[in-house]
């Protein structure tokens, strides 16, 4: 029998089977390798998952399985993304009574018509409601309701009455 195994096992075979080998090896080593590296790039301890890939074949395949989704660079930029798009709609509200979105500088809601500001009656611009001095012209806001009263505006003379004509008499007919 070992006739027929040293016939069977030729060095041409021998060569090939330790150049399997040792790309195998090779190819354990970077499957390390990258599961450490690629769990360091994704913000969870690379360690950890470098002990659980020295496991052959389990480790790495229980690695793809759970890890994180996201690059940690990706999730950051996700954060800032969702704090730009927060800061952009800071730029907007809701109304208090209808929940109906509106812009910052609405006085009132067009949707149901609930005044949403004060005016300044002064000089026009729209006031928050705590606010007790116009920034805009430095005027004092009253305690009513400045958006409410608008600036007088005034009113037409009363029409003097004209003395009425006297009726001429019907003209008789010819």
């Amino acid at each position: 029998m070992s006739e027929l195994l040293s016939q069977l096992i030729t060095p041409e075979i021998q060569a090939a089977f330790s150049v399997v080998v040792v790309l195998l090896a090779i190819l354990y080593i970077l499957s390390i390798v990258w599961v450490a590296r690629d769990a360091y790039m994704r913000g969870t301890y690379w360690y950890v998952w470098g002990i659980v890939a020295l496991v052959p074949l389990v480790g790495v395949v229980a690695y793809c399985l759970l890890r994180p989704p996201l690059l940690q660079i990706d999730r950051d930029e996700q954060e800032l993304e969702v704090a730009l798009k927060q800061r952009q709609l800071m730029h907007y509200g809701e109304c208090a009574n209808c929940g109906y979105p509106v812009e910052s500088d609405y006085v009132l809601c067009p949707n149901c018509h609930q005044r949403l500001k004060n005016l300044c009656g002064h000089c026009g611009h729209a006031l928050e409601p705590a606010w007790t001095v116009c920034p805009y012209c430095a005027s004092p806001v009253s305690g009513q309701r400045q958006a409410a009263r608008r600036a007088p505006q005034p009113q037409a003379a009363p029409r003097q009455q004209r003395p009425q004509r006297p009726q001429r008499p019907a003209r008789p007919e010819e």
